[in-house]
């Protein structure tokens, strides 16, 4: 073999590693323009002002959260709006759940108790705590949110109530955690928002495909015809993104993203603990349509695949260091540009000078917990 065989062999895994890298940043740009693009432009409005006043039932599940209850419940309870009831489901605590709540239902005339007792044969998850809130409610229009979640406006039901309109069928809300010190809160709070970010944006697209349960509303009515939980009663997770998933459409849902309608919560204190919150959140997306899955594994796979091709470029062909930079800061800037706007909506402009770092940390690790995960889920159910 001769030098020019090996020049022109070297000639073509150059243009090979160019069209990789150009393809990858292309599909990442479609991501970040054409759908996160969408909420980056979307003028966030109060629905105070909308002439709606319905009935409300929040519903939340609650297992040894005695603490929590005192602490957030009186928040909900002292809600500024004119007709509401707070069901809280004790789902077989062992603290003192059950003697606060009484004193708070004491306090309160619309606090309704549902109470489930353990049952040594009989295990159940969160999606049956959840259905008997539906049933022992008396609205038709629910909200759901955690026993850990604090509202951030006393407006917070009249910002919900008032996106819902004749047709609106589904009223996805926003759930930031409370920011705190140290690089866990950090990537929790990154993840929270880029998850919101996706759904939201989405939701603009009239292809929603998830909620987050710690504030999200739809119809009594839709629950029942649906069949609620019976699909996907078999895995712990998936009461608020699977029912989204399989009941919304192009013209049943709604945002509500003013900061009055903000629900914050109380984020996972140890990776331990975190890595066992998205290990459930995981095992739901299994199930999604395929054309969800579709593109949020596209999203997912390309910005790893970016990422793990800029490296192994610069790594083989160093020659090559100013095309790898260059489509990194294409990028960078594009995300800049529009997730700024956003982070300003969702109440983490903080976040927008960890991008760089965080984005690398998170692709990496929800792609590794996800995939394991997924895995994982797919074997327990065969």
């Amino acid at each position: 073999m001769n030098i020019s065989y090996f020049s022109n062999l070297n000639f073509t895994f150059f243009h090979l590693a160019l069209a990789i890298i150009g393809v990858l940043l292309l599909i990442q740009l479609f991501y970040i323009l054409f759908v996160y693009g969408k909420l980056s432009l979307h003028k966030v409005k109060s629905f105070q002002t909308m002439d709606n006043t319905i009935p409300l039932s929040i519903i939340i599940c609650a297992r040894n959260e005695e603490e929590n209850l005192k602490t957030f419940l009186p928040l909900i309870l002292g809600q500024d709006y004119p007709h509401f009831e707070v069901i809280v489901v004790n789902d077989c605590s062992s603290d003192d759940t059950k003697w606060v709540l009484q004193d708070l239902e004491r306090q309160h005339g619309n606090l309704k108790l549902v109470e489930i007792k353990e049952h040594i044969q009989l295990k159940h998850n969160k999606k049956f705590a959840v259905t008997l809130g539906i049933k022992a409610a008396s609205h038709e229009h629910l909200l759901f949110t955690d026993a850990d979640c604090q509202p951030n406006s006393s407006h917070w039901l009249s910002e919900i109530a008032g996106a819902f309109s004749e047709r609106t069928e589904i009223v996805l809300g926003y759930s930031p955690y409370f920011k705190k010190k140290g690089f866990l809160n950090k990537l929790i709070r990154f993840e929270t928002t880029h998850t919101a970010m996706s759904y939201l944006a989405y939701a603009l697209k009239k292809n929603a495909y998830m909620g987050v349960g710690r504030n999200m509303a739809y119809r009594k009515s839709l629950f029942f015809k649906s069949k609620g939980f019976t699909s996907h009663m078999h895995i712990k997770s998936g009461d608020d993104d699977l029912f989204v998933n399989q009941n919304a459409n192009r013209t049943n849902v709604k945002i509500a993203i003013h900061p009055d309608a903000h629900m914050y919560s109380v984020p996972k204190d140890s990776w331990k603990s975190y890595y066992k919150q998205k290990a459930r959140h995981s095992g739901a997306s299994v199930l999604y349509k395929k054309k969800h899955q579709r593109m949020l594994g596209i999203q997912l796979i390309s910005a790893a695949l970016f990422y793990i091709s800029l490296l192994t470029i610069v790594s083989v062909f160093p020659y090559m260091w100013h095309y790898v930079v260059g489509a990194y800061f294409i990028r960078l800037i594009t995300q800049i540009l529009v997730f700024r706007p956003i982070y300003k909506k969702l109440a983490v402009h903080d976040l927008i000078w960890w991008l760089p770092f965080l984005d690398l940390y998170y692709y990496f690790y929800i792609c590794i917990n996800g995939l394991f995960n997924r895995k994982k889920t797919q074997r327990t159910w065969k």
